[in-house]
């Protein structure tokens, strides 16, 4: 029977040394303890850099670029005959863009132009009807007056038997029929003082409807040509050849990329500290950490993103989840830094803010409408120029004979002698002279009915110079001239003729 030898043990091979499970131990130990050290020697280290520097300063990555973006849209109908302007390329403020079809305005503009003098013509009508009526109301009024003074020699003459009682009655008929053409004239003059009392040519509420359609309709004509209302590169352009716009349609867009600031969304936790005035460094992924923009708080957005949402969540529901709310915070970039270094609206930055700045009031912003962006001045021109043509239009149809008894029958001599009219509130009073009684003598003066009524030939209004906020004509501009009240034409008999006429009725009788 063969027996197995059995293995002996073999003794280690000269130069090997045998690992102790103590030393193996004792290794790992102080590992564990190098790393320990180490971790606590960062968690100190960060601990003090927050202590010292870190917990004064706000970092978001929620914040963008954003700048402001002008709109070019239409302020006429029409269709678009020309495109000026391309995606990309920078206009300049006045710089024609966009031009539409103007034949429709042009011939608006022309029906707005005889319109307007068409209705300059027929109020200067209606003046001059009521200068002829006044004309014919003081005719009358004299007939009258002489048929009395008849009256009065008749009467006088009566007692002698010189006159009989036929040509009495004759005389008083003749009274009352022209004191009834007095009466209809005085009626038909009322009725063209409702139309023109108190006001002149120019002044005219219809004068006044006519020339502002034709400034309305040179608005139309001129904004045709859409222009550049600020300077700034163009982008979004929708506008293309043969599209029919209408007032309000957007174009394009105009952006001036030297006024940017960041928007940052901070967490409604983090603003307890936010101040304007503080510090900001901004490094946009534009180019990383390369370059950083030294911004400056200008003030913080009065509501959360969600309250000016289209769709602002509703809270009063029942599944409502709390959800950490962010506010965006506006922080301005030097212009400056901007120019060296070039961004555009919507690139994603990374913010921080030096909340251990004392910065100011929460109330307060810094922020301004201070740059070229917020004004324009391309339609300053429109509304004078368009006054002009409408001042032009009025002076070219008030067309009225020249006659010195017009330029000067309202004005009262320099020496004050011999007064043809008194002048009040506007208004021309006649200074009415006492008719004697019919049984006193007959005198042989002459008592003046002469109207006050008057068109001048050309409206005391027309060319003054106004500012372009200023009306040149019409009401508000202190220019109604002298025929600004109306003329009191009004005829009334004298107490004492009247009375005569009632005595000599009742002796008829």
């Amino acid at each position: 029977m063969t027996t197995t030898p059995t293995p002996s043990t073999t003794s280690p091979a000269p130069g090997s040394s045998r690992i102790h499970p103590k030393a193996i131990r004792a290794r790992r130990n102080r590992r564990l303890l190098i790393v320990a050290g180490l971790v606590l020697i960062s968690t100190v280290g960060y601990l003090n850099y927050w202590w010292t520097h870190d917990r004064f300063w706000v970092r978001t990555d929620n914040a963008y670029v954003t700048g402001n973006l002008v709109p070019v849209a239409a302020q006429a109908s029409g269709i678009v005959t020309q495109v000026l302007a391309e995606e990309t390329q920078f206009v300049n403020r006045g710089d024609l863009m966009i031009r539409l079809d103007e034949h429709q305005a042009y011939a608006a503009l022309g029906r707005a132009r005889g319109h307007l003098g068409e209705e300059v013509r027929r109020i200067a009508a209606l003046f001059m009807t009521r200068k002829q009526l006044a004309e014919q109301l003081t005719s009358r009024s004299a007939r009258v007056n002489l048929a009395l003074h008849d009256m009065a020699r008749y009467r006088a003459a009566a007692a002698s038997g010189a006159v009989s009682k036929q040509i009495l009655q004759n005389t008083s008929d003749k009274i009352l029929s022209l004191e009834a053409d007095v009466r209809e004239t005085q009626a038909e003059l009322d009725t063209l003082d409702a139309q023109v009392g108190g006001t002149t040519v120019m002044a005219h509420p219809a004068v006044e409807l006519a020339k502002h359609q034709l400034i309305e309709a040179y608005l139309e004509y001129t904004r045709q040509q859409i222009k550049a209302p600020i300077s700034g590169y163009v982008a979004k352009r929708k506008a293309q050849v043969g599209d029919r716009v209408h007032p309000g349609a957007l174009l394009m867009t105009i952006v001036p990329l030297d006024h940017l600031w960041v928007e940052a969304n901070l967490r409604e936790t983090e603003l307890q500290h936010i101040r304007p005035g503080q510090t900001a460094l901004v490094n946009v992924g534009l180019y990383g950490s390369q370059y950083t923009f030294h911004g400056t708080v200008e003030g913080l957005v009065p509501g959360s993103g969600s309250a000016f949402a289209l769709l602002p969540p509703d809270n009063a529901t029942g599944n409502f989840i709390h959800i950490v709310e962010r506010v965006p915070v506006r922080i301005a970039l030097p212009e400056q830094e901007i120019r060296e270094h070039p961004i555009r609206p919507g690139l994603s930055t990374v913010t921080t803010i030096n909340i251990g700045e004392t910065g100011q009031s929460v109330w307060s912003s810094s922020a301004s409408p201070s740059t070229a962006e917020y004004a324009t001045d391309v339609y300053a021109d429109e509304l004078p120029t368009a006054e002009a043509m409408a001042k032009e239009v009025m002076a070219k149809n008030l067309v009225i004979a020249s006659s010195d008894e017009l330029n000067d029958v309202l004005l009262a001599r320099e020496d004050g002698s011999d007064r043809p009219a008194d002048l009040e509130q506007g208004t021309w009073r006649k200074s009415h002279k006492a008719t004697p009684p019919l049984d006193s003598p007959v005198r042989s003066e002459h008592v003046d009915h002469t109207p006050r009524s008057f068109v001048p030939r050309h409206s005391p209004d027309m060319g003054v110079t106004a500012s372009p906020l200023t009306p040149s004509i019409g009401p508000g501009s202190g220019l109604l001239g002298p025929e600004g009240g109306r003329s009191p034409s009004r005829l009334r008999l004298d107490p004492d003729q009247d009375h005569g006429r009632q005595s000599f009725d009742s002796r008829r009788h």
